[in-house]
């Protein structure tokens, strides 16, 4: 791929303005970090686009793919060493490449052409990352096919009791047996129930900011709490308030 094709790319020491980067100078900087479009840092490495696409071990589904979520979970898988993108719906942009709604994906020449969630063919999937908006993914994710694994980013499933969900969200939920089913997919907390789950519901972003500091916290109080040397001084701070009345 030609240097030149974006209109400027800043590497570490400068940067090259269309029609002046050579190829020369690309391959001494290709250990260098590059700049594309003001979307993100890659290696030179990593945005080569190979001639035959590999086979990967898993088959991947984006529902609400021109989404911002949507974005995000491609630009994770696109270049992923395990993860094929086989498969994105995208209402709104069915018909359409994936580039021509984030020019950012330019390079990814293999990634499949949007279609509506009704034209979706599950056959050449193995797992979905469902990128919907809140209160539009449980009937849809209902419907889809048992042996897929499901990664739902939207709160449809975070919350274990649906009464609290209504209470949030305005809506009743209309999947309470797969509430049931759930896991939190807070894997620093859960990593063996989300290993085996079929439906995960991705935690939010604030959620985990709090409960990884807070969970391990309130394990060490709980476990200082039935511990023979805090019980002791329980009792001691008892006598004294007693005795000094």
């Amino acid at each position: 791929m030609s240097a030149t094709t974006f209109s400027s790319i800043c590497f570490d020491r400068g940067c090259f303005w269309k029609g002046e980067a050579k190829s020369s100078e690309w391959k001494r900087q290709n250990g260098s970090k590059l700049h594309v479009g003001g979307y993100m840092a890659l290696s030179s490495g990593s945005l080569r686009i190979s001639s035959s696409k590999q086979e990967k071990e898993a088959r991947v589904a984006l529902l609400g793919a021109s989404g911002y979520t949507g974005a995000e979970i491609i630009r994770l898988l696109a270049n992923h060493q395990f993860f094929g993108i086989t498969l994105m719906t995208a209402d709104r942009n069915a018909g359409k490449s994936i580039e021509s709604v984030f020019r950012h994906f330019i390079t990814q020449k293999d990634l499949p052409v949007l279609v509506s969630t009704n034209d979706a063919d599950y056959s050449n999937v193995d797992a979905i990352f469902c990128c919907l908006p809140h209160g539009t993914t449980q009937e849809i994710i209902k419907a889809l096919p048992k042996h897929l694994k499901i990664v739902d980013l939207s709160a449809d499933f975070r919350l274990r009791d649906t009464s609290e969900y209504e209470q949030w969200y305005g809506q009743p939920h209309k999947a309470s047996d797969l509430q049931e089913e759930a896991v939190y997919g807070l894997t620093e907390l859960q990593r063996e129930k989300v290993k085996y789950a079929r439906l995960v519901a991705n935690p939010g972003c604030y959620p985990t900011s709090i409960q990884l500091p807070l969970v391990p916290l309130i394990k060490v109080c709980v476990s200082l709490l039935w511990s023979n040397s805090f019980q002791a001084c329980l009792l001691t701070l008892t006598f004294f308030v007693v005795f000094h009345k």
